[in-house]
């Protein structure tokens, strides 16, 4: 393994740092994917497959990233995607998270198994932060949730369905701390009590340790474990697209859908209301063995581009992929692992800076692409990688 950086700069030097900060099972819980991780990888190798075409001579005297996103003018054309739990890997996590993505100039995604609640998030994010949503079982709790998301100021609604059931995770088993009972236990409390400043800064100045949407939402349930077994069992395996239909009449706002990964279910989405989908394999954590995220873009852009706006999620790590997955037919790019380990290795400031250099990163290729504007970005400035 590489030493860790004195200055961290990339997503993988933040990696490192988050490894030595986090409980194991924390770690593992940010850093992995489902069954034997081969979609993970397929994610993050995808984005090698793709070179950018080199172009000289040319007037980039007045390069910008901006971007518009379902309305909203961003500073480059990058969401922090939705990854739960982010209020354990730093003190109020999911809200210094959002305040880095204020800095930057980009939106910060709440996750329905944020610890943060969805009025704290947007403060921090000074207004513009989206939020993502399950449907589960409880129609009552999607309904109060609902109330609380609209009543913070929240204009855009990211609703993922490609979880009708958690996808299979080893390394959940592997760390032990799913085992249960004494075993379970003793596992969890040896790889807390071995990262001390994470016990100071996230377990006892952290609190309150729940799921911030779900308090006073969900009856009888008073703790992080609680809440983590009600969502477990709110999965809702029957959900169909009519049920889209269900949650486009309660939502006036932009609805964003999370997990497309093919023409039939673009145009579904398209045709039930959507305003956008993010081709997403959700990180490679819920079907090990699907294609990558990367390698279904061109194929959705083309059947509802010019219908809704598309997304991508799964695998971008700089500013390069950003470029790349704009080429390859996405409106935007949704980061989750970049700034999770960010965060978890340097709180807001982690996010703010990854998010600089990323926007460098893509400044910088535009300029040696000959191109000024994010718009300019199309199939031709890509080509296959040698």
């Amino acid at each position: 393994m590489s030493p860790s950086p004195v200055i961290p700069v990339t997503a993988a030097d933040y990696r490192l740092l988050a490894k030595k900060r986090l409980p194991r099972f924390l770690f593992d819980y940010i850093d992995g994917g489902a069954g034997e991780e081969c979609s993970l990888a397929r994610n993050v190798a995808a984005f090698g497959s793709v070179a950018l075409k080199q172009r000289v001579m040319r007037d980039v005297s007045r390069i910008d990233t901006a971007a518009m996103l379902l309305g909203q003018r961003v500073s480059m054309p990058v969401v922090l995607a939705p990854v739960a739990l982010a209020g354990m890997y730093r003190r109020r996590g999911e809200a210094q998270a959002a305040r880095g993505a204020r800095k930057a100039g980009v939106p910060f995604t709440t996750s329905t198994m944020g610890i943060c609640s969805v009025a704290e998030v947007q403060g921090a994010a000074g207004g513009g932060s989206w939020y993502q949503l399950y449907m589960l079982r409880d129609r009552g709790v999607v309904e109060a949730i609902l109330d609380r998301v609209r009543d913070a100021g929240v204009e855009t609604l990211v609703f993922t369905v490609d979880l009708p059931m958690l996808g299979k995770r080893y390394r959940d088993d592997h760390n032990g701390v799913m085992a249960g009972g004494f075993r379970g236990a003793s596992a969890k409390a040896l790889q807390l009590v071995s990262r001390p400043r994470w016990l100071w800064d996230v377990g006892l100045r952290g609190k309150p340790h729940d799921f911030g949407n779900l308090a006073g939402v969900v009856r009888g349930v008073r703790d992080l474990d609680g809440f983590k077994a009600f969502i477990d069992s709110q999965f809702d395996p029957s959900v169909t697209w009519a049920d889209l239909g269900w949650l486009r009449e309660r939502w006036a706002g932009s609805l964003v859908i999370k997990g497309v990964m093919g023409t039939q279910d673009a145009i579904a989405a398209a045709d039930a209301g959507a305003d956008a989908v993010v081709v997403s394999n959700h990180g490679g954590r819920q079907l090990d063995g699907v294609a990558s995220s990367l390698s279904k873009l061109p194929e959705v852009a083309d059947a509802v581009g010019d219908r809704l706006e598309v997304l991508m999620d799964g695998g971008a790590r700089n500013g390069t992929d950003i470029i790349k997955a704009i080429a390859r037919g996405a409106r935007g790019v949704m980061l989750g692992r970049a700034w999770a380990w960010a965060l978890a290795a340097r709180g807001e400031r982690g996010v703010a800076d990854l998010l600089e250099v990323i926007q460098m990163e893509i400044a910088n290729s535009m300029a040696l692409m000959g191109v000024n504007r994010i718009d300019e970005i199309d199939a031709g400035r890509v080509e296959p990688s040698p």
